[in-house]
């Protein structure tokens, strides 16, 4: 796929803020919701009662609708906004609460908490959604903040205990490049240490090469973004 077939619109920074400004609060109040959806223990009249309210609230949000959902591009940092993305979305209330920072070094790394939304065995995250954690900011290490066009070919986890829900930091960082392919290394943990470790390798794909094969000078999305 080109770059011109991704569906980006760019916005500025003033107008960034001011979509943020009203969006994440929402989102942040539909994560509150599904907590307490999950560990309510109203009696049924009162199940019935939040029920009527969210269906006021949804058919509210429903009057206006659009039919795709576009990869907004910041005009000052360049970097694509997928604002329904499932692992950072800031608009989409399933997406764990990452706010991934970079360091000068190209370390990539966010401390977040993941709540009863997340949970597979009893007490821990599921393993499912430390893939999803790992496989997004192995790809932002990899592709210098979502970039440079690489798309995720492979991603080996390694699951050395449990993940408790509460607080986890997740980082990630490049190992080595080699032609089109970027090896990153990343990992989740707790106050106690790593959980999950993480291998990944990036693809640069083929629209995004010269015939030489070098690198495409114009920024990109992976697959994950």
């Amino acid at each position: 796929m080109a770059m011109q077939d991704f569906p980006f619109d760019v916005i500025t920074a003033d107008e960034y803020d001011r979509l943020r400004a009203a969006y994440e609060p929402l989102t942040e109040s539909m994560r509150r919701l599904v907590a307490a959806g999950i560990r309510t223990g109203v009696d049924v009249d009162e199940i019935r009662q939040a029920q009527a309210a969210i269906d006021l609230a949804t058919e509210v949000l429903e009057r206006t609708q659009r039919d795709t959902t576009s990869t907004l591009r910041h005009a000052g940092t360049g970097r694509p906004l997928a604002w329904a993305n499932p692992a950072v979305g800031l608009r989409n209330a399933i997406a764990p609460p990452m706010d991934i920072r970079h360091e000068s070094d190209g370390t990539c790394w966010a401390e977040f908490t993941l709540g009863p939304a997340y949970e597979g065995p009893p007490g821990l995250v599921h393993g499912g959604i430390c893939a999803l954690v790992l496989d997004h900011i192995l790809g932002e290490a990899a592709s210098d903040g979502l970039t440079k066009p690489l798309f995720t070919g492979t991603i080996t986890l390694k699951y050395m205990r449990g993940t408790p829900l509460g607080p986890v930091r997740a980082e990630a960082f490049i190992e080595r490049t080699e032609g089109i392919k970027t090896y990153a290394r990343g990992y989740l943990g707790d106050a106690q240490g790593h959980t999950v470790e993480a291998d990944g390798v990036f693809i640069r794909p083929a629209w995004a090469r010269d015939p030489g094969g070098q690198e495409r000078s114009d920024s990109g999305i992976r697959d994950s973004a």
